[in-house]
């Protein structure tokens, strides 16, 4: 784990130097779909404070066992309606956002509460059918109804690219979702839309090239997933 980390970071390191960014602006999140919370620990005694799950499920039956920890927990799977309301008991922010009727929803929960609650918007970058996330030409307008909602507030934007085995292919569509996040910020004034989550195992580096501001790493930080019994 600790070497897992040290090339993960040293990578990292490299790509936003190539680019004239500081390492320290990028975030490593550890996408945890399918690791045990040992592996967990031994991520976090190394240093890592972000934690992604897919699944509200998979959060909730992990979380009594790491509530020791100082960890950031969010949401990086699509959220269905009728678990927003474990979802929003359980993460300290959603990435997943790309309907009104989900924003609402959580905006209920925040109302009710008295919490604020981070969220990204996810987008569709590459208009694929098989993935979830609004398209960007649809992006302007979830905003507009997003933005002044109680409780919410729209820090960043996380998009997964169409997988290509070159990740040069994928550049494109990392600087689409930037370009999408400058343009948003400066049109509606959201000066705290400023995160970028995108890049994964295979092409963090690319998107750390491309503005990212947190990575998703998953196996090649935690190795292969825990085979399910």
């Amino acid at each position: 784990m600790a070497e897992n980390l040290r090339r993960i970071r040293e990578k990292i390191a490299e790509a936003a130097l190539r680019v004239g960014r500081k390492p320290e602006e990028v975030k490593i999140l550890g996408a945890a779909k399918g690791q045990s919370t040992e592996k967990i620990r031994e991520a976090v005694a190394e240093g890592l404070t972000l934690i992604g799950e897919n699944y509200v499920q998979e959060a909730e039956k992990k979380k009594p066992f790491l509530s020791d920890l100082s960890l950031t927990w969010h949401l990086i799977g699509h959220l269905q309606k009728n678990k927003a309301k474990k979802a929003f008991e359980l993460f300290d922010l959603i990435e997943t956002v790309d309907r009104i009727e989900i924003a609402e929803k959580l905006s209920k929960l925040c109302q009710k509460t008295g919490r604020r609650l981070p969220v990204f918007i996810e987008v569709n970058v590459g208009g694929e059918e098989n993935k979830k996330g609004i398209l960007p030409e649809a992006l302007p307008e979830l905003i507009r109804h997003i933005k002044d909602l109680p409780g919410l507030e729209i820090r960043g934007l996380m998009c997964i690219p169409p997988y290509f085995e070159d990740v040069e292919a994928v550049r494109p569509y990392f600087r689409r979702l930037r370009e999408l996040r400058d343009e948003l910020q400066e049109k509606f004034d959201l000066p705290a839309l400023t995160e970028l989550s995108m890049g994964m195992s295979h092409d963090f580096e690319v998107a750390v090239e491309e503005g990212a501001t947190i990575v998703r790493i998953g196996t090649a930080l935690f190795g292969p997933r825990t085979p399910k019994k």
